[in-house]
């Protein structure tokens, strides 16, 4: 399974209906000039083809996998296991109604030696994701450090002028 834009990071999600949360991950990457690889893949319904694009990616060029998944959200330690670049996982809010808690606790809870770093749950965490992705790729690419600083400061200035705004 070939990568067809050089990307570096992959974003991997085992519905189609999670694409609404993470299209925020996806256009949070594209904000510092990363081109994701988009990807459906289940754990549970397509395992082969999960476990091939994990064991592919690192030769593919993918240097970060975020992989989103609710309800037994297996996806991301299913590929972390196959794989030794970092994964982040994003927790969905499923149809479960216990409101992507499941998720969060089984992507979270990894046996010793198969990490997957995770964020919060839904939108805030796919945002997060793809933040905590630049900061990996920017322990290597300087040009992205200088676009998290950015980043920041913009944070900031948005953060002070509402406290400035009189009412």
């Amino acid at each position: 399974m070939a990568i067809e834009n050089n990307s570096t990071v992959a974003v991997v999600m085992g519905s189609d209906s999670d694409m609404a949360i993470m299209k925020a991950c996806i256009v949070q990457l594209q904000e510092f000039g990363i081109e994701p690889t988009v990807r459906i893949l289940s754990a549970h319904r397509t395992p082969k083809a999960a476990a091939d694009f994990a064991q592919a990616a690192s030769g593919n060029g993918i240097k970060v996998i975020i992989a989103a998944a609710g309800m037994a959200a297996h996806l991301a330690g299913a590929l972390a296991a196959r794989t030794i670049l970092p994964v982040i996982g994003v927790p969905m809010i499923s149809g479960s109604g216990l409101e992507g808690i499941d998720a969060l606790l089984s992507t979270i809870q990894m046996p010793p030696g198969v990490p997957v770093a995770t964020v919060a749950i839904g939108r805030a965490g796919a945002k997060n994701a793809a933040i905590l992705a630049v900061e990996i790729l920017a322990l290597s690419e300087k040009s992205l450090g200088q676009k998290l600083t950015e980043f920041r400061a913009a944070l900031e200035k948005k953060v002070i002028e509402k406290n400035s705004v009189d009412k």
